[in-house]
């Protein structure tokens, strides 16, 4: 794949320069939340912005298919470590991504430029952030060092329902927790029973999304060599993971995913009462959210009635027509819980009837 390269001939003042290198890189890394973005508030975009773009540094080293376990977690813990110094040594990250071979690795390798635009934020807003960002790094680090310990290279297949949690906990709870902390800071978040209650709901938020990605995205997971469909799932309908892709045990993985899909659905009904704990008057940041959540239910509705789930050759993505449907409904419904809740409905569909697998204790 083609990298667009850095042009350092620019006349514009660093900052200026490293803003716009920022605000250019969210839509080659995620052309979804860089429509959801422009839903906030505007004095909330670019440190939400900002957030991000750490994050997906994190993730772009995580995901590298070429880095050794070992390194992974050598980078992950110099990213986090970055994050508390004024001028961090980026020169590992560089190094590893010299010659990027996607957006997300050319993001990895100029991560020094998101570092100096973190450091420009105001101090309540990268203490928001900091904390978040470094234990999502942590959490990667621990999963990159299992795979070293095992002499592997990648997860081939979580083991427990718990260690899916706990990966996605790291990867998206703590984003969850990240922006809870920036919307209550830019609102000021005088109603401390309010803000305990988005704190309380805010891992089950992220935990939703992340869901919805592992089962929209397990077939293309699966040509990459990753598996992050729990073996005791698999275990539950008598397979292996290796065997949620084979035709011969259609049946039994397709049970296999029904239990995963009940999951992220008990968890996007946590986002919906997340979503409606946000006062009406903050519209721009009910926007935000209830755009990645109706996305979300979309998405796994989608999945849970496409019979080529499964399919390593098919993909699992709703139309942009859909797209930009649900966002202009969402612009009217966002004020009304009422409409929030029927809107959710609507796009769930009646067959919205969630159950837990064995064994899963109920929160």
């Amino acid at each position: 794949m083609a990298v667009e390269t850095i042009d350092r001939s620019r006349a514009a003042p660093a900052s200026v320069s490293d803003r716009m290198f920022c605000t250019e890189m969210l839509p080659k890394v995620s052309r979804t939340f860089a429509i959801c973005i422009q839903l906030l508030p505007p004095e909330l975009v670019h440190p939400v912005l900002i957030a991000y773009l750490l994050c997906r540094i994190a993730d772009s080293i995580e995901d590298s298919p070429t880095l050794p376990a070992d390194h992974k977690r050598h980078l992950l813990d110099h990213f986090r470590r970055s994050l508390e110094v004024k001028a961090p040594d980026t020169a590992p990250l560089g190094e590893a991504f010299a010659r990027p071979s996607s957006d997300e690795e050319l993001l990895a390798r100029e991560a020094e430029i998101v570092l100096r635009e973190f450091g420009r934020l105001p101090r309540q807003q990268q203490d928001a952030i900091r904390p978040w960002v470094q234990e999502m790094s942590a959490g990667m680090a621990e999963f990159a060092q299992r795979r070293s310990d095992s002499n592997q290279t990648h997860i081939e297949a979580l083991s427990t329902v718990e260690e899916l949690d706990r990966y996605c906990y790291y990867v998206a709870g703590t984003v969850g927790h990240l922006l809870t902390e920036l919307f209550c800071l830019h609102a000021g978040c005088q109603d401390q029973e309010r803000h305990g209650k988005l704190k309380s709901l805010a891992t089950s938020f992220g935990l939703g999304l992340q869901l919805t990605n592992i089962i929209k995205d397990v077939a293309d997971d699966r040509r990459r060599g990753w598996v992050f469909v729990p073996q005791e799932l698999c275990q539950l309908a008598g397979i292996t993971p290796d065997q949620l892709h084979d035709e011969q045990y259609r049946d039994a993985a397709h049970r296999v995913m029904v239990l995963l899909i009940d999951k992220a659905k008990r968890h996007l009904l946590d986002a919906l009462e997340y979503t409606t704990t946000i006062p009406r008057r903050q519209y721009g940041i009910r926007l935000f959210c209830l755009s990645a959540l109706y996305f979300a239910v979309r998405t796994l509705r989608l999945a849970a009635t496409d019979y080529r789930l499964l399919d390593t050759q098919h993909k699992v993505k709703i139309t942009r027509g859909q797209v930009y449907r649900t966002l202009a409904v969402t612009r009217l419904v966002a004020p009304s819980n009422a409409l929030t809740r029927h809107y959710f409905r609507r796009l769930a569909g009646s067959e919205w009837d969630v159950q837990l697998p064995a064994g899963e204790k109920s929160r």
